[in-house]
């Protein structure tokens, strides 16, 4: 006779046998006694009484530093990053799955090696604190899933960067760049974006018709995703007017809109046009916009409320330069005789 039990599985093996397996969604599977067999019963009730749900855990990569970055990359965090960061963020990664480090166990980890790590790229400070930034938000992550109790990178130093970035453009190289270049160029135009709305090229380059609000200029950054109303500059104002009126402000001769890269590369020729001299781009525009708005007094919240920095620190390094000049006139107004 055969019975009708629940949770009961037959399977025949290769000799045509057939053996009995307890087997319950979310439990453990159990071997079971033929039903000829007089304790079969019994063993039944008694896996049936006893199953207990298998912890089912999400599959997960070795845990190792390698690991860590294919378990992190497909985490939420990663995955909300804006795509310029992630693209960032990827290359930086894969570049450090490549090291022989990168197949150590992320327990092993202390702040001496992370030190090491950073102590590679000594000739590039920025690089190194690029890395360290990285490797603090994966062993967050590692923290959080609990791959390890703490994280070694918190502790490490960044490095002093002898250089300060992108050059912020002067008046007087403004003044020049405007004086190659006249009023409704496309050329004009582009460095009128950049200096009066105080943005990245990612975001100046996506601008259009269709993020005017009257007399304000609605720009939603690509990298951190904050929303922006900026109040239009009447010199801007002058150069939208001519703007094309259909597609992105900024459009290449074909009538398309421009990539970041591709804007960049393109704006570094009309800054030689202007015989510029190299290293001044784009981001260094929107330093000059900042450090107009220092000029003028504003605090470093009306700046940050127009270049839509996520922190202050970045703003008050204009801010204290401009308080700097200031004292120091004042100081010497103060000896003159």
């Amino acid at each position: 006779m055969i019975l009708r039990l629940r949770y009961i599985q037959r399977v025949r093996d290769r000799r045509g046998k057939t053996r009995l397996y307890f087997r319950r969604p979310g439990h453990r599977s159990k071997r079971l006694p033929d039903e000829s067999d007089p304790g079969f019963l019994a063993a039944y009730n008694e896996a049936l009484a006893a199953a207990k749900p298998e912890i089912l855990r999400p599959r997960e990569p070795p845990r190792t530093l390698a690991g860590l970055i294919d378990f992190w990359m497909r985490s939420a965090r990663y995955t909300a990053l804006a795509e310029t960061t992630r693209a960032t963020y990827r290359r930086i990664l894969l570049d450090i799955q490549k090291q022989d480090y990168a197949n150590a166990f992320v327990t092993d980890f202390q702040p001496v090696y992370v030190r090491r790590i950073l102590a590679r790229h000594i000739a590039t400070p920025a690089a190194a604190n690029n890395r360290l930034k990285i490797l603090r938000v994966l062993f967050d992550h590692a923290v959080s899933e609990g791959w390890r109790p703490d994280n070694p990178a918190s502790a490490v130093k960044r490095h002093k960067e002898k250089a300060e970035g992108a050059v912020t453009w002067s008046e007087e190289q403004i003044a020049r760049y405007e004086a190659r270049w006249p009023q409704g160029s496309v050329q004009r135009l582009a460095l009128a974006l950049l200096v009066y709305t105080g943005q990245r090229r990612s975001d100046v380059v996506r601008m259009s018709g269709a993020d005017r609000r009257g007399d304000l200029l609605e720009v939603r950054q690509q990298k951190t995703g904050a929303r922006l109303l900026i109040p239009i500059h009447p010199h801007l104002a002058q150069e939208l007017d001519a703007a094309p009126a259909s597609g992105t402000f900024l459009q290449t001769p074909g009538g398309k809109a421009y990539t970041a890269n591709g804007f960049y590369m393109r704006f570094r020729d009309w800054r030689a046009a202007a015989e510029l001299p190299e290293g001044l781009s784009p981001h260094g525009l929107r330093k000059a916009a900042a450090r107009r708005l220092a000029e003028a007094g504003c605090t470093t919240h009306q700046i940050a409320a127009i270049t839509g920095h996520a922190t202050l620190a970045e703003v008050e390094r204009y801010t204290r330069a401009v308080d700097q000049e200031k004292l120091a006139r004042s100081a010497i107004e103060r000896i003159k005789l």
